[in-house]
């Protein structure tokens, strides 16, 4: 009996490491047909970027943060990295920067579509 409660156990631990390994260094994934960060919060773009870069920013990024790719990230796939304005660097994903919205208060919030006369909408792969 023993024996079958540690196999099982074995078996949750690599199905865990594997799922992790899988999405180690995304920025985000797909959930529902749309793209969240790992936090689950709702992932946007922004119509009025252009080939690649940003044109959110200062007031513009306080109210729709852009999704912050770490020192030393990758691109992978789909998804890659632009340069800010201010020199940060910025997840983008088919060339789209990716930005989360303030005022989505939890995971699953999806209060920015549309906003600022369409201009926001919801990312999707």
């Amino acid at each position: 009996m023993k024996l079958h409660y540690l196999l099982a156990g074995a078996l949750l631990a690599t199905a865990g490491t594997a799922f992790a390994q899988d999405h180690a260094g995304a920025p985000g994934m797909e959930k529902d047909g749309i793209l969240v960060d790992h936090k689950g919060m709702t992932l946007y773009t922004y119509d009025k970027d252009d080939d690649g870069k940003s044109m959110c920013n200062d007031k513009c990024a306080e109210n729709w943060p852009p999704l912050k790719a770490e020192h030393g990230a990758k691109p992978m796939g789909e998804w890659t990295i632009i340069t800010r304005n201010d020199g940060s660097m910025q997840w983008a994903y088919d060339g789209d920067p990716l930005y989360t919205y303030a005022k989505d208060a939890k995971a699953g919030d999806r209060t920015g579509d549309g906003k600022a006369d369409g201009d926001w909408d919801i990312a999707e792969p």
